[in-house]
């Protein structure tokens, strides 16, 4: 039997108050961090972006390019994450091909939020991918083993699977320069695939490649 401490069921009845208000904290949403010590490696390590979210409400505007959803939220404000906005982000950056939807990480939409100041992009973001499920993930990476020679494109183990990594472009930023200002933030990975024309950006540790 647990017993819950007296101060941890008033923890608990607030946060179900905000939660019924739509209205949750960071630390109500975001998936408990292990107790052991994390190595540099860890999927879920997020490193401290560089530049922060503007201040003020936080927005973001997305277009998927595969079901040509729109949307377009404030996800946080006065300090607050608010449940429905987000709901309607997870739902908008489901696997479009299985419909399965997944949690996202709140540090992605933040990056992401200051990836659009930064740019200064009047344009929703372009999605291309975001979460996939662990089927999904393998039939795209077998696709790509096939087409690459050098071997496959596609982690096995992506953050894409885990709601904390997007493939994403701007139609009124240049490429090269959304990757140049996604590299700048220091925020997670930050990949260009010049020929399909987007860039992959991620909450994982810092660190770059291009793909085709």
């Amino acid at each position: 039997m647990v017993t819950i401490p007296r101060r941890g069921l008033l923890g608990l009845g607030a946060g179900l108050g905000l939660a019924a208000a739509g209205m949750v904290r960071a630390e109500d949403v975001q998936p408990p961090l292990p107790a052991d010590p994390i190595p540099p490696e860890a999927p879920f390590r997020a490193p401290t972006p560089v530049r922060q979210p503007p201040p003020g409400p936080r927005r973001l505007v997305f277009r998927h390019l595969h079901t040509l959803e729109d949307l377009d939220v404030v996800y946080w404000a006065d300090g607050y994450y608010l449940g429905e906005p987000i709901a309607q982000i997870r739902h908008l950056l489901r696997d479009f091909r299985t419909q399965e939807e997944h949690f996202i990480d709140n540090n992605l939409l933040d990056l992401l939020c200051t990836l659009r100041a930064a740019t200064g992009t009047r344009e929703p973001y372009r999605i291309i991918s975001a979460f996939r499920s662990p089927e999904t993930n393998e039939m795209l990476r077998d696709q790509s083993a096939a087409a690459n020679p050098d071997g496959p494109q596609v982690a096995k183990k992506s953050q894409h699977m885990e709601g904390r990594a997007i493939d994403l472009r701007l139609i009124d930023v240049s490429l090269t320069g959304l990757h140049q200002t996604a590299l700048s933030l220091k925020g997670g990975g930050v990949g260009i695939y010049p020929d399909s024309d987007f860039i992959h950006v991620d909450v994982g540790p810092v660190r770059t490649w291009q793909g085709s």
